[in-house]
């Protein structure tokens, strides 16, 4: 059995995960991650991985972030279970100029997403996450190689910014397989791809 190929990102209403003001921009976002909804979606995305996949500065920013939550008795618990999920798990950092991977049980990828992703699925065992690396989710669309998406739908119109489906990502069916909504409007959806 091959593993399952998921990702997750969060979104504005139209359809941006970053806004005008380039990749640190998450004014349209920031404001739905700590719902209950989001920490719950949180849990959700992670509870059946064993892998996670990230770019470089999504890892520099995750890695230098998340582990200080574990020991935070303040922090939400599901925060913490993340954190500490994120420390354990494998991690598979694509980089073109890290040479000697920071963190512990990661390993550094210089090549083409879909060949990793590829050899990933046909090793090992638990779901592979690309954490909210956007480039890799967008190779992985292209090369039809994810199997569900987790998304987090903001009800706010960003104006600009980065689109996760561009012009000429390849036509494909997907089933939802969980909805919520939350106080603040926010959506979390979970996809299924229909193969």
């Amino acid at each position: 059995m091959t593993r399952l190929v998921t990702a997750n990102l969060s979104l504005s209403l139209d359809g941006r995960y970053n806004g005008p003001g380039g990749p640190y921009d998450l004014a349209a976002i920031v404001p739905y991650a700590t719902t209950d909804v989001a920490r719950d979606h949180l849990t959700r995305l992670h509870e059946n991985a064993t892998t996670a996949v990230l770019g470089r500065l999504n890892a520099e920013g995750f890695l230098g972030f998340w582990p200080t939550i574990i020991g935070n008795q303040d922090a939400d618990p599901r925060d913490r279970g993340y954190a500490q999920w994120l420390v354990d798990t494998d991690k598979v950092v694509f980089s073109t100029t890290l040479t000697e991977a920071p963190w512990e049980r990661t390993r550094l990828v210089n090549g083409p997403v879909a060949d990793v992703v590829t050899e990933l699925k046909a090793t090992g065992e638990g779901e592979i996450l690309v954490n909210s690396s956007a480039s890799i989710i967008k190779a992985l669309l292209a090369a039809d190689l994810l199997d569900r998406l987790y998304l987090m739908v903001t009800p706010e119109i960003a104006g600009g910014g980065e689109r996760l489906f561009e012009d000429g990502v390849p036509a494909t069916k997907w089933a939802v397989t969980h909805q919520e909504t939350g106080k603040l409007g926010e959506l979390a959806m979970v996809y299924d791809r229909v193969r």
